[in-house]
């Protein structure tokens, strides 16, 4: 996927009022928890691919010791960066492999790896050892991760709280600059997408999919519940979700999903090879091959995007996800 700061991106950063410099103490609310900084941390250890490239598109890659949780590779203009930055594991790391980095910041995506029955370890945990924990603000504002598994949303996702993390985060490591310029770029890939999408002449009651992955091709897929990314990409383009469930992930079977009969089925893309589904190849071929699933609309006349997986969570690849959708709906034709 090319990723292509757009003029109007950049003279949007340039028009922006000077960011203000950070005061310390710092006191901020994240996730339903106060958090305090005396001063920017030294480094920062990251669980989770959105919070390592937001911290990179931010400048502070120097900053960065470790990361972990990967479903596809590093943006592009960031390979080199982080070729060089050790990499704790593809998925979970172990709460030693983080605090031997001895971190000033443990910066996460996901609320289920250091909430209240962090996989990683409990936001107490790290404290006890003087380590401080960020969790982006996508992940817990307007959701309840206290279901379980990926949590439920309470409010439709908006990228306003993945800018709101964004802002935070400059602000936690003073570069508030930075994040002005990345919220200003990201807000004019938004901008581009819709008008683009706009301009298509789209049936009303258009309707789409998210396939995420399953986890084996006999099971029911994971699918995108109405409130969450894909949920917000539907709505900026004029889009009807098949799936009305208020659960970030919900299994659903083929056979409700080919009863709906979606125009448009969305795939995701991934490294990760947790699940048999995680491969696009398998997407693919199960589609094609299945009595069911490949009697569908979007099937038959060949109407199936591949998309970033991780575009399709609360990230600022949203927004890059956002717009190669609407650009593979304009190469589209709908009776």
């Amino acid at each position: 996927m090319k990723h292509i700061l757009l003029a109007g991106a950049l003279l949007a950063g340039s028009a922006l009022p000077l960011a203000a410099q950070t005061h310390y103490p710092l006191t901020l609310q994240n996730c339903d928890r106060q958090i305090r900084f005396d001063a920017a941390p030294d480094s920062v250890v990251t669980i989770g691919q959105s919070a390592t490239e937001i911290l990179y598109s931010l400048g502070l890659a120097p900053k960065v010791t470790g990361t972990s949780v990967w479903f596809t590779p590093v943006l592009p203009q960031f390979a080199k960066v982080n070729a060089g930055i050790e990499r704790l594991a593809d998925n979970d790391p172990s709460f030693e492999s983080v605090v031997a980095k001895r971190p000033g910041l443990v910066a996460a995506q996901y609320e289920w790896h250091v909430g209240e029955n962090g996989a990683v370890g409990t936001r107490e945990m790290f404290a006890d050892l003087g380590i401080a924990t960020y969790i982006l603000p996508a992940d817990c504002d307007t959701k309840d991760n206290a279901t379980g598994g990926d949590g439920t949303r309470t409010g439709a996702f908006a990228p306003a709280q993945v800018y709101k993390g964004i802002r935070q985060l400059a602000e936690i490591f003073d570069v508030g600059a930075a994040g002005d310029t990345l919220i200003a770029q990201l807000q004019a890939t938004e901008e581009a997408a819709v008008a683009r999408a706009r301009a298509l002449d789209l049936p009303k009651d258009l309707s789409a999919v998210f396939w995420f992955s399953s986890p084996d091709l006999e099971s029911d897929p994971y699918v995108a519940g109405r409130l969450g990314a894909p949920g917000y990409m539907m709505r900026q383009l004029g889009i009807r979700n098949v799936i009305q469930s208020d659960e970030e992930w919900p299994t659903v079977g083929w056979e409700t999903i080919a009863r709906a009969d979606p125009d448009v089925i969305v795939l995701a893309t991934m490294d990760r090879r947790r699940f048999t589904a995680d491969d696009i190849a398998a997407k693919r071929k199960f589609l094609e091959t299945d009595p069911v699933a490949s009697q569908m609309t979007a099937v038959r006349e060949g109407h199936i995007v591949e998309m970033d997986a991780h575009a399709m969570s609360a990230t600022m690849r949203t927004l890059y996800g956002l717009d190669s959708l609407s650009r593979a709906l304009s190469k589209m034709t709908f009776e």
